[in-house]
Parts: C-alpha cells; sequence; structure tokens
C-alpha cells in the first residue's frame, strides 16, 4: 500500500537540510530503484521554486511499504530526523486515485 510521509521542519534548519541531503537522497533513491516511490520533495518556504536561505518548511513522500508501521519506522529513521531538520513526521495511508 502506498503511505505519504509529511514532514515538518524545524526553523532555521536550512544548514542541517543540506548536509543530510546526500543520505537522505540515498534512501529516496533505493525506494525509487525497487519500485516503491512514487514521489517526493520539499516544500519551499516561500513561493519560489527555488528559496534560496528561506529555505523549506517540510517535506513529503509517498512510498509503498507493507504496512503503516513499516511506512513509520522508515520514515522515523530519516537522515533529516537524526540531523534535526525535521521537528514532527506524519504517516498516512495514501490511496491514488488519478492521474
Amino acid at each position: 500500500m502506498w503511505y505519504a510521509i509529511y514532514a515538518l521542519d524545524h526553523a532555521d534548519s536550512l544548514e542541517q537540510r543540506k548536509a543530510a541531503r546526500p543520505a537522505h537522497l540515498d534512501r529516496l533513491n533505493r525506494l525509487r530503484d525497487a519500485g516503491r516511490l512514487l514521489l517526493a520533495g520539499p516544500f519551499p518556504a516561500i513561493d519560489a521554486e527555488d528559496p534560496g536561505p528561506a529555505g523549506f518548511s517540510g517535506s513529503l513522500i509517498v512510498a509503498e511499504f507493507s504496512d503503516l508501521a513499516a511506512a513509520q519506522t522508515w520514515a522515523d529513521a530519516d537522515p533529516y530526523m537524526a540531523a534535526g531538520v525535521y521537528q514532527q513526521i506524519s504517516v498516512h495511508p495514501f490511496r491514488k486515485v488519478l492521474p
């Protein structure tokens, strides 16, 4: 089943985000390579493709896991959590309808 992982960043965590980004992307690429990643990306803190020093306010990942507990365990182990980027993560079952 698909699960939506919605994460909110701590304020002023852009430098921590930059430092942990390679490890974060590595995990996402492994999901993608396994055919289990529907989408992933950050929320710019301002209305701009590249928010510059304003940074990001969080992230959204939609990926396939065996169950909610597996999705939550995966999300809790994200390098952004360990680096202090994310202040909160919520995981919800997701049903893709379109496209």
